[in-house]
Order: C-alpha cells, then sequence, then structure tokens
C-alpha cells in the first residue's frame, strides 16, 4: 500500500532514497531509471517519483531527456578532473574563512568528526570490494564539518553539490582501486593544521588529499585515459 501522507514529504523520502542509492552506485551511471518500477519499489505513486527524478535531474545526478525519461548522469574522466579542480577552489576558499572565522565550538566538531572516521571501518562488513556506508556518511560529515564555520550558505551548497557528483565516482571505483594509501593519516594531517589555525597549510593539505583521490580514481576506473586528462 502506498504511503498516505503529504506528497510533499513522499517526494522528499522518495528523492532521499534514489539519492542515496544512486550515490552508492546501486544504480550505475548511465542506468535507464524506469518510473513504473521506481513507483512499485519504493511504494509511492508515479508523480510522486517523476517529482523527486525531477529534483534529481536539478542536483546534476539524473539526466531528463525528452521522449526518453530520464537516467543516471553518466560519469567520465573529463568530468571528474573538472569536478576536483572546482572543488579545490570551492573547498580552500571554505576552509580559509573557516579557520578566520571558526570558534571551539567548530573545532569541536572537527575533533569528534574526525575521531568518529578513524573509529568507522572504511569497507563493508565481509566485502572489502565495498565502501561502508557508515565510513561514506561520517567522511562525508568529516569534510562537512571542516567547512561549516565559513558563514557562507552559498558557498556550502556549492561545495556539498561538488562533494555529492564526485562521491559517485569513489564508490564507482572502489572495486578496482590498488592503493596502500593511508587516508587516516591525511585526515588527521588536515586536521592538525586546521587547529593549529594554519590556512597554507591545511589547504595545501587538503589539496592533495582531494587530487590524490582523483589520481586513484582515474587509474582505476579510466585506466585507459588516466594520463591524458590528469
Amino acid at each position: 500500500m502506498a504511503p498516505t501522507g503529504p506528497i510533499g514529504s513522499r517526494t522528499q523520502d522518495a528523492h532521499a532514497r534514489l539519492r542515496a542509492d544512486i550515490l552508492a552506485c546501486r544504480h550505475r551511471p548511465g542506468e535507464r531509471l524506469r518510473i513504473l518500477e521506481l513507483a512499485r519499489r519504493l511504494g509511492v505513486s508515479h508523480t510522486v517519483v517523476r517529482e523527486a527524478l525531477s529534483r534529481l535531474s536539478a542536483d546534476g545526478l539524473v539526466v531528463a531527456e525528452a521522449q526518453r525519461g530520464f537516467s543516471v548522469t553518466p560519469v567520465s574522466p573529463k568530468e571528474l578532473v573538472e569536478l576536483t579542480d572546482v572543488r579545490v577552489l570551492i573547498e580552500c576558499e571554505a576552509l580559509r574563512l573557516s579557520i578566520a572565522h571558526g570558534d571551539i565550538a567548530w573545532e569541536s566538531r572537527i575533533v569528534a568528526s574526525a575521531h568518529r572516521l578513524a573509529r568507522t571501518a572504511e569497507r563493508a562488513p565481509g566485502d572489502v570490494a565495498r565502501l561502508s556506508d557508515a565510513w561514506s556518511s561520517e567522511h562525508h560529515d568529516f569534510h562537512a564539518a571542516l567547512v561549516s564555520a565559513c558563514g557562507s550558505a552559498v558557498l556550502l551548497r556549492m561545495r556539498a553539490t561538488l562533494f555529492e557528483q564526485s562521491e559517485r565516482y569513489r564508490r564507482l571505483s572502489v572495486p578496482l582501486a590498488d592503493t596502500d594509501r593511508d587516508i587516516e593519516s591525511e585526515h588527521q594531517g588536515i586536521t592538525q593544521a586546521v587547529l593549529d589555525r594554519d590556512a597554507q597549510l591545511a589547504c595545501r593539505l587538503l589539496e592533495t588529499h582531494l587530487r590524490t583521490t582523483t589520481a586513484v580514481l582515474l587509474s582505476a576506473a579510466f585506466p585507459d585515459v588516466a594520463h591524458d586528462v590528469a
């Protein structure tokens, strides 16, 4: 039986569930999103699914084509590099502003988030080829905490959109990646530089962190063109 709550709340719920499935690559890049099937699975009306997909299209996660319906936005090495370039600009600016304006409560959020992230297993239980949903959530919260004191709602919205679009590449590439990278140490280094209020070092470490991730993902997901677009 379909939910009977307000259509706005049903659309919001459907949007959140579909968004989570796309970011986790349970719906693969380029996959057709069939409204009838999604409506049955989510237990909502076709109208609710269509509205949720329209919102995801505005988020850049879904493509809407005339006469063809909806599909998951494809991925490409060129887009990944461009996303990274813009993320470096946006996130480093937001981090500089946060270091300049952040208070003790902001520092406490970062320390607590970094601790939770370090204590959360990166890979899914019983499946080392898949990122843990819990780790992905803590990773999202850690990076959001770093820039949360920047004071610009517009900057934070832009950063959040870019992070989500990049997250698909991470999830897609993890099963293919072969690296002994110490991500925990990278996070610790960024955290310490932020707590020391060393904006120059913190931004340099953050940029290196983001670009290293991109290099790993390019090598894993697009090995034939990685050197051409890096």
